[in-house]
């Protein structure tokens, strides 16, 4: 019987780790930003795209990570509670919701200019990438976390959703060719519409909790 009772806890923390991961892949929204951020790299060599892709993605995954295990010390420092946290994330995840399933995006990086600056930590790794909206997930994942396994199994989620946003963005130039604008338009407002669901559901969950 214990046997047992370790395994089906074991199978409940890999689906928490599975929702948390898809959750925060959603909230990173690589789709959305795959026309952003081809447009900042166009101009230089494939190889050089490439290079700077996989240096912001690891400065992202350096910031996630650190929010992550240094959340709750901050959260006591500035006295916050679980419900402040669950009503601002639901409000943050719900204007990125709004903003994904209405896009209205600008996906120059210069003016004409023919000298163009190389994204070096913003505005890719900060604020595209880890944006507040996801540093707001991790914050509330975090605080809820009881013991060292629950925090692993965070930790591991954040490194999936993250490594699953950076190989989009790291193939965006073959995606882009093969959905299309339409077809990259369709799947950001569809992940948009679970988006707003998911938001309105951490806001009522946050009146509860008051």
């Amino acid at each position: 019987m214990r046997l047992a009772s370790d395994g089906f806890d074991a199978m409940l923390g890999d689906m928490d780790l599975i929702k948390t991961a898809v959750l925060l892949f959603i909230v990173l929204d690589p789709l959305g930003l795959v026309p952003v951020v081809h447009s900042m790299i166009a101009g230089y060599s494939p190889k050089r795209r490439k290079r700077i892709l996989v240096r912001e993605s690891l400065f992202a995954l350096a910031i996630l990570l650190l929010f992550l295990f240094a959340g709750n010390a901050l959260m006591q420092f500035l006295e916050l509670e679980q419900s402040a946290l669950n009503i601002t994330g639901g409000i943050l995840l719900f204007m990125v919701s709004i903003g994904m399933v209405f896009p209205n995006k600008s996906v120059t990086s210069s003016s004409g200019n023919d000298e163009v600056i190389e994204p070096f930590i913003v505005p890719i790794a900060v604020p595209l990438m880890a944006g507040p909206s996801a540093i707001a997930i991790i914050l509330l994942q975090s605080s809820a976390a009881q013991d060292a396994v629950e925090m692993s199994l965070l930790g591991g989620a954040v490194f999936l959703a993250w490594l699953a946003a950076a190989v989009v963005l790291y193939l965006s130039q073959y995606l882009i060719k093969f959905l299309g604008d339409r077809g990259m338009v369709a799947l950001e407002r569809l992940m948009g519409m679970i988006l707003t669901m998911i938001s309105i559901q951490m806001f009522l969950n946050g009146l509860h909790q008051v």
